[in-house]
């Protein structure tokens, strides 16, 4: 990284401000040395990476597709024992008609909660996609389906209040805790797998029979573990994200005990037939390749967001998670000074994208969200977070946050490009 930048400041083409040349050159030093342990987690998550494919004995034959129903697709069964096994779970269900992570939570949702039954959130509100899906749209979980839902607040430094989540669990019959580890739009820390492992702990001591739902979008691979080997009943998630190492093309997954990933696949297609169609469409090779090169791409993404972090800590910005610190995901949050800064921050990030490069991003509505959103990003895949890509509703407190990076330099580049627009503003 400290050559890359070297070489990209000393580009006579690109004249940056001084103040940013200083800053990108203490950056690179800082974010030259990653944090203890994550060189050792990330062999760890490249061995099982290895592993699951040698032990998955696949063939040529594995990777193609089928088109119609899908019955008998091998791509995709092989797919779905693999991700099962990297898991440490019973079973997944990996579909191209689960479009996104917010879809597989709400089919997952609404196949194991019953109208009359009790979904209870513990890491307080969830990102407001999610949340509008549960109980806010008038064809809600709550407003259509009759669910009963809760929310446990966090505890004053982020994490998760697990005695609080106790009591709430006592109070009334809870049939599933929903947890979600990202920070998403909000000012709190992710949760790292053994936070996971102590909320689980804590929530079958009070309520055994309660189901426990992970929203793992953003963490895969990050850790040595995923929230599935430490007790999780499901883990729900995104393949246009870390699974999808850049290449699949959509997907959602759902992955955990064999009863309810059941459960999940009967919502999502009809009774009877479960998890037995659904075709490929002859994409299994990117599905697959992208899965067995997603560690490597994890990695990209987080010492790319490291090199930000120390970045925007040198001008002077408050930033979480900051730059040696031990990452849960594959966001980082920036918090800018008002809404001016975060359009100035998209529009300096978005000049330096390998598609749509020239687009000037401005803030509107974005179904699902309360508050106007203004976005950047222009990646292969339409809309995959994995690339690189910034999110910031337009409210206080003006964080931004950024995602992603295939290649840690375009991360460094993207920061670079929307730190000048932000220093060319203040002029």
């Amino acid at each position: 990284m400290r050559e890359f930048i070297a070489v990209l400041l000393a580009d006579s083409t690109t004249p940056y401000h001084p103040a940013l040349v200083w800053a990108a050159r203490a950056a690179a030093e800082d974010s030259a040395t990653p944090p203890p342990g994550e060189i050792e987690r990330d062999a760890a998550v490249r061995l099982r990476m290895l592993r699951a494919f040698v032990s998955a004995d696949l063939t040529d034959a594995d990777l193609a597709g089928t088109t119609g129903y899908g019955y008998g697709d091998a791509a995709r069964d092989a797919y779905e024992r693999l991700l099962a096994a990297l898991f440490g779970a019973e079973r997944a269900l990996a579909r191209l008609s689960l479009v996104s992570g917010t879809h597989a939570i709400v089919a997952a949702i609404a196949a194991l909660v019953a109208p009359g039954e009790r979904l209870l959130s513990a890491a307080g509100r969830p990102y407001d996609t999610l949340r509008n899906a549960i109980a806010q749209d008038p064809a809600s979980l709550v407003n259509r389906e009759g669910i009963c839902y809760d929310e446990v607040a966090l505890r004053d430094d982020g994490g998760v209040d697990i005695a609080a989540l106790q009591r709430a669990l006592a109070a009334r019959p809870t049939r599933a805790v929903f947890v979600q580890r990202s920070r998403g739009y909000a000012p709190r820390p992710s949760l790292s797998v053994d936070d996971c492992a102590r909320l689980i702990e804590g929530v079958r001591a009070a309520s055994p029979q309660t189901l426990i739902l992970v929203d793992n979008c953003y963490g895969e691979f990050v850790e040595e573990r995923e929230p599935t080997h430490v007790g999780a009943d499901l883990c729900l998630g995104s393949l246009i994200k870390n699974p999808g190492g850049g290449l699949a093309p959509t997907g959602g997954y759902v992955v955990g005990r064999s009863r309810y990933v059941e459960r999940v696949a009967t919502r999502l297609y009809a009774p009877g037939l479960g998890d037995r169609l659904g075709p490929t469409l002859g994409l299994g090779r990117l599905f697959f390749q992208g899965l067995f090169q997603a560690p490597l791409i994890v990695r990209e993404a987080l010492r790319g967001l490291r090199f930000a972090a120390a970045l925007f800590a040198r001008l002077g910005y408050a930033v979480d998670p900051a730059p040696g610190a031990v990452r849960r995901d594959i966001i980082q949050g920036i918090r800018l000074r008002d809404e001016q800064e975060l359009v100035a921050f998209a529009r300096g990030l978005q000049r330096t994208m390998p598609v749509n490069a020239r687009f000037a991003p401005e803030p509107g509505s974005v179904p699902g969200y309360v508050d106007r959103v203004v976005m950047a990003g222009g990646s292969f895949i339409g809309g995959a977070t994995l690339e690189l890509s910034c999110d910031a509703p337009l409210r206080p407190p003006y964080d931004v946050y950024l995602q992603g990076g295939i290649m840690a330099e375009h991360t460094a580049l993207g920061a670079l490009g929307a730190a000048q627009a932000l220093l060319e503003r203040g002029r």
